[in-house]
């Protein structure tokens, strides 16, 4: 994806369907078989990109998405995956890491495996990923990257330590490679969601649900497709002029 001129967007006289279509470009989606992750592929594919879903053996990510196994706590396992990239697509414009776990625990009880497992995969992998694809993505002209974060990562969150800093750092991350990377035509944001309606949230007590819905301006539980539909347009060259921002789809829960 050739970055636009400097007095404004390539794209500025095109229709709002030719501004969010991703056609033939490649996008890699880490977690692709979670919540979040499986709404981000639909719609990447939908929009014409070629998705390649890195998750778990098993983790099914939907029709017409490449599911590439791949254990992203594992840092070989993420350079196979890359590997396997490369031969099978020989190119890469998009990058979205949605991958994440929970391990909860007050501080005090909080374990250092289960500390040391939430930052591996949500933290860790992210600078893995972003380490390898950066060169694929300046070969192939620039691109585009969304790092999955929260709102809990911006307030913190009881319980949630592990949790909170990891998506506190992507943050940090995606802000910090926004600034290296925009010379080369990539642009690095976040978006945060609130709480969204996916198997992880299922699990919580039905007080802890009721609470979000009653911290949410909308008076409602997020669905999956409500981020899928901003990391697309931050893919998308709709957004060709941001870069190091941190997008709330919260439904109004941080306002408060």
């Amino acid at each position: 994806m050739t970055p636009a001129p400097a007095d404004g967007p390539a794209t500025a006289a095109a229709p709002l369907s030719g501004l969010l279509s991703l056609r033939d470009r490649v996008a890699v989606v880490t977690g692709g078989g979670g919540g979040i992750g499986r709404a981000v592929c639909t719609r990447l594919a939908e929009a014409g990109a070629r998705v390649v879903s890195w998750d778990l053996p098993g983790a099914a990510s939907g029709p017409g998405v490449d599911s590439v196994p791949c254990d992203l706590a594992d840092a070989e396992s993420i350079h196979a995956a890359f590997a396997r990239l490369d031969e099978q697509h020989e190119r890469l414009d998009a990058l979205v890491h949605c991958a994440g776990v929970t391990r909860d625990a007050v501080l005090w009880k909080m374990t250092a495996e289960d500390w040391n497992s939430v930052l591996s995969v949500n933290l860790d992998s992210a600078f893995r990923v972003l380490h390898d694809g950066i060169p694929r993505l300046r070969a192939a002209g620039g691109g585009s990257i969304v790092l999955v974060s929260s709102i809990n990562g911006e307030r913190g969150k009881f319980g949630q330590a592990n949790y909170a800093a990891s998506k506190a750092g992507l943050i940090g991350l995606a802000r910090t490679a926004a600034r290296e990377v925009g010379a080369f035509g990539i642009r690095v944001n976040v978006v945060s969601p609130g709480m969204i309606a996916t198997g992880m949230t299922e699990e919580l007590p039905s007080e802890v649900r009721r609470r979000a819905v009653g911290e949410s301006a909308l008076g409602r539980l997020g669905q999956p497709d409500d981020v899928a539909r901003v990391v697309l347009f931050l893919l998308a060259d709709a957004s060709c002029h941001m870069t190091g921002q941190v997008l709330r789809v919260d439904g109004g829960q941080l306002i408060g």
